[in-house]
């Protein structure tokens, strides 16, 4: 008897936990999306980064004032050195967001003119199923 309660226990347990793993974001498709995103910015092509960005995002910044304020953040850096992952948070609400399926992403980042940014960036699940990043900041 205790055995097959045992048994029925590591298998409930086994489900919950393969039932948890499935809600959970795949960290790497995340962070290639952040990733492939931070590309346009590194790679200067602001606009597309806007254009390419979660509906919240382009709801909450125009895209004349995002290339400004991206042009006034980025350019004092100077060209991308190094982006390490540093953490990657899933996260179902977020302060002054609607609800849902989010990442914070956290990069440790190298720049020719500072040697230690960090990156936050936080791609959003659209309702298509893409990742979008709808967030982003540098420290």
């Amino acid at each position: 008897m205790q055995r097959r309660l045992l048994s029925a226990l590591l298998a409930g347990l086994l489900c919950a936990n393969a039932g948890h793993a499935a809600s959970t974001p795949d960290t790497q498709a995340v962070d290639t999306a952040a990733r492939a995103w931070l590309a346009l910015i590194d790679g200067n092509d602001f606009a597309a980064s806007w254009q390419q960005a979660a509906g919240l995002f382009k709801a909450s910044i125009s895209q004349q004032q995002w290339l400004g304020a991206l042009q006034q953040a980025r350019s004092p850096l100077g060209k991308l050195q190094s982006r390490v992952l540093a953490s990657a948070v899933p996260a179902h609400a977020l302060p002054g967001a609607p609800n849902g399926d989010y990442v914070v992403i956290r990069y440790r980042a190298r720049f020719d003119n500072r040697a230690d940014a960090i990156e936050t960036v936080t791609p959003q699940r659209e309702s298509d199923g893409t990742w979008r990043v709808s967030g982003y900041f540098i420290n």
